[in-house]
């Protein structure tokens, strides 16, 4: 019986459905979709793991958000006991330590299989997964093709002899062979590589390679996540081998929301609002809404009904109170939907707006606490922003809604990596999708939009930016993905954001990865400028008011003073301050380990669009930075 723990959160993100990850025992799995994560039965309500974030639930179209069920052995009342999330074993191949046989196994087995070959012996070694896979850039995964590749043909005659994987003791790929007993042998020297064309455009060594002069040898659309085999029927895609362990083989796809009240302030009772925004009435309230009109009031009967062994939470409540709610909530959604449109991975911008007003003021609710800073800050920071905010308290939602593989994005359409979490397609009303939801605490900070605006309009600093956009645009180009604007503003308030996280790891003692950055950005001079710099984190880091404690005056201008004197030198400078180039496709300039970049799970946008000269100046340049003239 293949077993193994895992944090909930994890589930979500790094080990979500398609991932692959390697158990306690061992045991190389991978994680199974979504249709099996919660089985039917009398003794299962899948309610108990409802989270509810309208903003989200919009923005995806998605009528639910479950967190992954806890395992449990008993309850108090007998509900949602043994719930696992199940995984799979892959890869199927396996080599036997003693001997180096390769067999493939069922995706299904339960039991490590033993060879065969030492039964005379008494004592069978148990197989060792081997360490290759084949992934496309489509999201699909399937074995290492290794009869194909062996004997260097799409269709191998000889499929009934006997395959061993050696290693001559090096420490590349050339080292690895893998040899068949009809003298067929060959290394797998190359197998993760690619290469292109003029003719036949990108595509990889694998591919090209494993039937030299022959035709290419393309995906065959496994998906093992979803127990799909799909010998013979290729997606068109060049196939990549890969290790199993390496980053490229999984990228999960999140959400985020910092949650906001649907309802801030009304006349409506808030007891009343509260009852009406529980999960469970909530999801009544969406299952009643596809059997009305647009703009019809929802009848509070109907609502009863629909919320079945709910229901008690509405009793102590009259049909007027919760009409007269109903039609609060209903007034604020159509707000908030004609306010805020649906952004995209590469403009998150109009999502972000609900949050964006929300944080500029000052509110005190059940999930989010805001307030302004008591007493005044020095000029440093006066004079540079015209808000700052303490977040003394937020809940952040993180939700998996699909997956990449081989780039972190994709050219691929947000439905086909949807479509990759299930083997079949939601069921109307159970369309759902995993997240997890954590508390922190944060500090918000807001650019002077009148000194933003003079900066950006300055021609070294519109160049500056222009560079790094001729950057992503060559590499969009390479990779099919959308092109985007960089402006300078972007550029600067996220340099500006990775700075301070940096400093804050020394002054409030947070590790930087435990830190995350959230962007607020948007052109003009009514436009977006601001940066969230917050902790949440599974457990209770972040939960201790130690970084808004930071945000505080007499303390914030010492975390600005000191992260701006380390952005203007960096120990790899001058290299770093005058590189045109550099880091993840070269779409960074003045940044580096040294300086700028942060862990991968701090940073919106994989470590890339950086450059401190644009926050504090560069060599002989003094006009770039925002800071080095205000």
């Amino acid at each position: 019986m293949i077993r193994g723990k895992v944090r909930r959160s994890q589930m979500v993100a790094p080990f979500g459905p398609g991932a692959m990850h390697v158990l306690s025992d061992g045991t190389s799995v991978v994680t199974a979709g979504l249709d099996h994560w919660f089985p039917r039965g009398d003794d299962r309500n899948q309610e108990e793991f409802r989270i509810h974030e309208w903003r989200l639930e919009q923005h995806l179209g998605v009528d639910a958000l479950y967190s992954p069920p806890d395992y449990r052995t008993r309850s108090e009342n007998g509900v949602n006991t043994g719930l696992t999330v199940p995984v799979l074993r892959f890869p199927t191949w396996g080599f036997c330590p003693r001997c180096r046989k390769l067999a493939k196994d069922r995706l299904h087995q339960e039991n490590r299989p033993a060879c065969k070959e030492h039964e005379s012996s008494g004592r069978k070694p148990f197989f060792a997964q081997v360490p290759f896979v084949a992934i496309c850039e489509r999201g699909h995964l399937q074995d290492f093709p290794w009869f194909e590749w062996t004997h260097r043909s799409a269709s191998p005659s000889c499929r009934g002899h006997r395959l061993s994987l050696r290693s001559s003791g090096g420490g590349t790929l050339a080292s690895q062979r893998v040899s068949c007993s009809c003298n067929a042998t060959r290394t797998l020297e190359g197998i993760t590589s690619t290469r292109s064309s003029a003719e036949s455009g990108p595509s990889t060594f694998l591919s090209e390679e494993l039937e030299p002069g022959g035709p290419a040898y393309l995906c065959r659309g496994g998906a093992p996540w979803l127990g799909i085999d799909r010998e013979g029927e290729t997606c068109g895609s060049p196939l990549r081998g890969s290790l199993r362990g390496a980053a490229n083989v999984y990228y999960s796809l999140l959400k985020s929301s910092i949650f906001v009240p649907e309802v801030a302030a009304s006349t409506a009772d808030p007891k009343v609002l509260a009852a009406l925004q529980d999960g469970a009435i909530v999801q009544a309230r969406h299952r009643t809404a596809v059997f009305l009109d647009k703009g019809e009031a929802l009848p509070v009967p109907m609502l009863r009904k629909a919320a079945q062994g709910n229901a008690f939470l509405l009793e102590d409540f009259s049909d007027e109170e919760i009409a007269r709610a109903l039609a609060v909530l209903q007034q604020s959604e159509s707000g908030a939907s004609e306010t805020e449109e649906p952004g995209s991975a590469q403009d998150p911008a109009p999502f972000r707006a609900t949050e964006y007003q929300t944080l500029r003021g000052a509110i005190e609710s059940e999930e989010l606490v805001v307030r302004e800073p008591r007493g005044q800050y020095a000029p440093s920071v006066a004079s540079a922003f015209a808000r700052v905010r303490l977040v003394e308290k937020l809940r952040e939602t993180r939700v998996l809604w699909g997956f990449n593989r081989v780039f972190a994005e994709s050219p691929y359409d947000d439905a086909s990596r949807k479509a990759l979490l299930r083997r079949t397609p939601a069921r109307p009303g159970g369309n759902w999708l995993p997240a997890y939801a954590v508390s922190g605490e944060g500090i918000y900070l807001e650019l002077d939009t009148a000194l933003l605006g003079a900066w950006e309009e300055r021609r070294a600093v519109l160049a500056q930016a222009e560079l790094l956009t001729q950057r992503f645009s060559d590499l969009a180009e390479q990779r099919g993905l959308t092109k985007r604007e960089l402006s300078p503003r972007f550029i600067l308030l996220h340099t500006l954001a990775h700075l301070l996280i940096n400093q804050l790891t020394y002054e409030c003692g947070y590790s930087s990865a435990s830190l995350r950055e959230r962007l607020y950005v948007s052109p003009g001079p009514d436009g977006m400028a601001g940066i969230l710099i917050y902790t949440a984190a599974g457990d209770s880091e972040g939960t201790l008011g130690g970084l808004v404690r930071m945000g505080e005056p007499g303390r914030l201008e010492v975390v600005l003073e000191n992260a701006l004197a380390h952005a203007a030198w960096c120990s790899s400078d001058p290299v770093c301050i005058e590189s045109k180039g550099q880091g993840p496709g070269s779409c960074n300039l003045a940044a580096c380990h040294g300086c700028a970049l942060l862990p991968e799970t701090a940073c919106e946008e994989y470590n890339r669009f950086l450059d401190r000269a644009l926050v504090v100046g560069g060599l002989g340049k003094s006009e770039l930075g925002f800071f080095a003239t205000n």
